[in-house]
C-alpha cells in the first residue's frame, strides 16, 4: 500500500547543523530520536505518506547537511522541491539569525512558487530558550512563511508541521490544475457552438498575410 499514491511530493529541510533536522526526519517517517545523531554528510532522504482531503499524498523529505563545505553538493537537489522547512534552534540566536541566509539560498535555487514552512525546533528546553516565538512568528509573517514550533525529543508537532506543509502544497496544485482544467474547457467548442470547415469570408486574406 506504501506504494500506491496520488501525489509525490518532494520537500527539503535546511538550516544550520544541528538544528535538529536528521531527528525530525526520523521522528516523523520512523518516530524515533536519537541522541548521538551526527552530522548529515550530503543529503539523505526517507518517505512517509499521509491521507489529506481523502488523496494519499507521499512525502519525499530530503534532509540537506547544514555544513558549510557540503553546500555545494546539496544546492542540486533544490530541483522539483514543491516545499521547504527553514530549521533553527530555539536556544541559538544565531541558527535563527542564518535564517535569512538559508531563505536567499533558497530563493537562489528553488522555485519561486516553491511553499516555506520556518520551523523552530527543539521548543522542548524552555529554559534555555533564546528566540521569542512571536518575534520568529512576525519573521515569518514577513516573509510569507508558515511557521511553527517542534520537538523532535518528545514529538511536539513534528507530524502537524508536516501535515500543515503537505496540505498547503496540495491545495496550491490543486488550485493550478483547476485553473489548467477551466483554460482547457474554454478552448473546446461550447455546446450548440458550430464549426464550418468551409473557408469564411476574410479567411483568404488572414492567409495571404501570414508569412510563406
Amino acid at each position: 500500500m506504501s506504494d500506491e499514491y496520488d501525489f509525490l511530493f518532494k520537500v527539503v529541510m535546511i538550516g544550520d547543523s544541528g538544528v535538529g533536522k536528521t531527528n525530525i526526519l526520523g521522528r516523523f517517517t520512523r518516530d524515533e530520536f536519537n541522541l548521538d545523531s551526527k552530522s548529515t554528510i550530503g543529503v539523505e532522504f526517507a518517505t512517509r505518506t499521509v491521507n489529506i482531503d481523502n488523496k494519499i499524498i507521499k512525502a519525499q523529505i530530503w534532509d540537506t547537511a547544514g555544513q558549510e563545505r557540503y553546500r555545494a553538493i546539496t544546492s542540486a537537489y533544490y530541483r522539483g522541491a514543491v516545499g521547504a522547512l527553514l530549521l533553527y534552534d530555539v536556544t541559538s540566536t544565531q541558527s535563527y539569525k542564518n535564517i535569512s541566509r538559508w531563505l536567499q539560498e533558497l530563493q537562489d535555487h528553488a522555485d519561486s512558487n516553491i511553499v516555506l514552512m520556518l520551523v523552530g525546533n527543539k521548543c522542548d528546553l524552555k529554559h534555555l530558550r533564546a528566540v521569542p516565538t512571536e518575534e520568529a512568528k512576525q519573521f515569518a509573517s514577513q516573509n510569507k512563511l508558515l511557521f511553527i514550533e517542534t520537538s523532535a525529543l518528545d514529538g511536539t508537532d513534528v507530524a502537524l508541521a508536516f501535515r500543515n506543509i503537505l496540505t498547503e502544497i496540495y491545495h496550491r496544485v490543486s488550485a493550478a490544475e483547476n485553473v489548467h482544467a477551466n483554460l482547457e474547457d474554454s478552448r473546446k467548442p461550447q455546446q450548440g457552438t458550430t464549426i464550418s470547415l468551409t473557408p469564411q469570408p476574410g479567411d483568404s486574406d488572414k492567409k495571404s498575410s501570414s508569412c510563406c
